[in-house]
């Protein structure tokens, strides 16, 4: 795999998950490419998510998912009501 940087990272994931995360790092620090073609299932919590696709990139990064009222959903939240959250 590539290397991304965090700031694209970010926006990878924006754009194909519809969800926002921000990494706690340097915006120019570089990561794994966050090369997923298809977006999790709205049915997935933030927990199975967050363990199965962006903590294997991010080589132990702090980071968060942040909804539509700047707040950091509780792990067990699912991503489609995370996606509506920002509308």
């Amino acid at each position: 795999m590539g290397k991304i940087s965090v700031l694209d990272f970010e926006a990878k994931v924006l754009e194909r998950e519809e969800v926002v995360i921000r990494i706690r790092a340097p915006s120019s620090e570089m990561v794994e490419d966050y090369d997923y073609s298809r977006k999790a299932t709205g049915s997935t919590s933030i927990t199975d998510f967050l363990d199965t696709r962006i903590r294997p990139l991010l080589d132990g990064k702090e980071f968060s998912i942040i909804d539509g009222s700047f707040a950091s959903p509780h792990g067990r939240t699912k991503l489609d009501r995370v996606r509506s959250s920002y509308e």
